[in-house]
């Protein structure tokens, strides 16, 4: 596309049939207008000119009285009508239209110039503002800042016979600041400091443009990057599609690596060491041996097989235990032991692929949670097993589990991994803040740091749950307890042990109870939140699996109108 340098003391606008792109002091804009002007350039101009230059009679064939004659018809035939700004009236030049508008109207067109900094572009879309929408005068003594002419809408004039259009208003930056502003020729010397003066208005003037275009280029990059981040990490959302079976249909080389992480002991003695996980699961089953008497227990992801000798010497008959990963080996050998090789049988693989040596089972238990519940996407498999070989009222133990939500009000926290980005050893690094805040952060929590009421968003009968619940969206009220400022959503789980047991037994991973493996998973709000003791804080939480990795979650928090993506992998 051509480019088309637009002058100082330009005499013609000229017509354009086609959008082009203007360039004026090296800054580039865009337009798709008609016409500016009543003047048209083009090249036969000069021979137009050479025509009336040849019928023009010679001077000296001419009386005086002919010359006269002659020199009033041609000053008076260009002569142009220009209507004031604000009413009716006609006059015959620029000069005397500015000068009706300030005595009469209080409208002071070099004043408006200076105090907003126009050009000649700023002048015509202020012209054309005035035009099309009728404003009245005392209305611009009250505009500080943004200027309601700035749209480019302004840029097309309702009349294309305008004079004003073609005013070239570089004449009213030939003021000086000490000087009173008028039409008049300035003297050299004026003109030069003039000069001066405009040019470095200019200056300042291309500086504020290019800066606030690089601030709108830059916002409308970290727009595209979120975008692209969103669309990435929540593909599954967008695709609206269900992730049913997805474990079930992995690969057994696709998850490999899921397994092998439990092949090491250092995971099972983090596990084993968890008092209120691991006591919680033993006082469940010897509290309410009338369960496991005489029972088939089957242990879905059986690990060291702890929970499976916990159900043997609850009175169980047999227990199956089930694990792909080789600590299944290590399990044989406990086993044997402590001398229950007799009533439990384990098997290595898949629960999703292994046949059982029994058609089914009384009860099925198995210590499938993860972080925020459902990382690892472990319930899949016991539901898995529930539906293949589970008698017609068995149990499943857990049997029921909730989710909940909590607002975190530790700005410490918040800094240390948000605001240090903004200064690194005297460097900003804040980029990386959109790196940092997508990813969920597992940690204890100060419970002095809560600041309000928990509120449960997902519960789970494991019973009766479906695999394709497991991806679910919530709304969530958040009672605040304390004035403060909300950095963080916190989510943690409660379980619960409670069908057919005459001894109810519970436990909570949530901040304040007992410290767990499981801990809390934090949602780090990017900007936070002023809330005041009382308020509820209103949003929406989404979890579902990542289709490129069906055992990691996907979580969305909106809050206030602000929405953030978080994986958990």
């Amino acid at each position: 596309m051509g480019s088309l340098q637009i002058c100082r003391n330009t005499s013609y606008l000229l017509e354009l049939s086609h959008p082009i792109d203007l360039e004026a002091d090296g800054i580039g804009w865009g337009f798709d207008y008609t016409s500016y002007g009543t003047g048209s350039l083009n090249m036969a101009e000069s021979e137009d000119r050479e025509d009336v230059t040849d019928e023009m009679p010679e001077l000296s064939e001419m009386d005086d009285e002919e010359w006269c004659d002659w020199d009033e018809e041609e000053q008076t035939k260009g002569q142009e009508q220009i209507c004031c700004l604000f009413c009716e009236r006609l006059f015959s030049s620029t000069e005397d239209t500015f000068s009706h508008c300030r005595v009469d109207h209080q409208f002071d067109i070099i004043q408006i110039v200076h105090k907003h900094g126009l050009d000649c572009y700023g002048f015509i879309k202020l012209v054309n503002f005035i035009r099309i929408t009728n404003p009245s005068a005392e209305s611009f003594q009250s505009i500080v800042g943004h200027v309601p002419w700035e749209s480019e809408e302004y840029m097309k004039p309702p009349s294309t016979d305008d004079p004003l259009l073609q005013f070239d208003v570089d004449e009213f930056w030939e003021c000086t600041e000490t000087q009173t502003c008028s039409l008049e020729p300035l003297g050299v010397e004026s003109q030069e400091q003039a000069a001066r003066l405009q040019h470095l208005h200019r200056a300042e003037r291309r500086a504020e443009e290019a800066e606030a275009a690089v601030e709108r280029i830059m916002g409308d990059l970290e727009k595209m990057r979120q975008y692209v981040q969103d669309f990435m990490i929540n593909a599954d959302a967008r695709a609206g599609t269900s992730t049913t079976n997805t474990i079930a249909n992995l690969q057994e080389d696709e998850d490999s690596v899921y397994f092998s992480s439990y092949a090491h002991y250092g995971i099972h003695e983090e596990m084993l060491k968890d008092k209120v996980r691991t006591e919680s699961y033993r006082d469940f089953m010897y509290c309410n041996p009338h369960i496991f008497k005489d029972k088939v227990v089957l242990d879905v992801g059986c690990g060291t097989g702890i929970l499976s000798m916990f159900a043997a010497k609850a009175g169980a008959k047999h227990v199956i235990g089930v694990d792909q990963s080789e600590i299944i080996y290590q399990a044989m050998d406990i086993v044997r032991e402590n001398e229950l090789d007799s009533v439990i049988t384990l098997i290595r693989g898949r629960i999703e692929d292994v046949e059982l040596p029994v058609a089914k089972v009384d009860v099925i238990i198995s210590e499938w949670m993860g972080y925020f519940l459902l990382f690892e996407s472990m319930l899949d498999s016991v539901i898995n097993a529930r539906d293949r070989y589970l008698l017609e009222g068995g149990a499943v133990y857990p049997d029921s589990c909730t989710i909940s939500l909590t607002a975190v009000g530790d700005r410490k926290k918040h800094d240390e991994r948000v605001a240090f980005w903004e200064d690194v050893y005297g460097f900003k690094m804040s980029c990386m803040k959109k790196a940092v805040i997508p990813e969920a952060v597992v940690e204890v929590i100060n419970p002095d740091t809560v600041i309000s009421e928990p509120c449960v968003v997902k519960a789970i009968s494991c019973s009766e749950v479906r695999i394709s619940d497991l991806d679910f969206t919530s709304e969530f009220s958040l009672k605040i307890t304390k004035d403060h400022e909300c950095v963080a959503i916190s989510g943690h789980f409660d379980i619960v042990f409670e069908k057919n047991c005459s001894n109810k037994v519970m436990f909570s991973t949530g901040p304040g109870s007992t410290e767990t493996h499981w801990k809390q998973t934090v949602f780090l709000l990017e900007q936070p939140v002023l809330v005041r003791k009382g308020d509820i804080l209103q949003g929406k939480v989404s979890c579902c699996k990542n289709r490129k990795d069906p055992r990691s979650l996907i979580v969305t928090i909106s809050i206030n109108n602000m929405k953030q993506t978080y994986s958990l992998q």
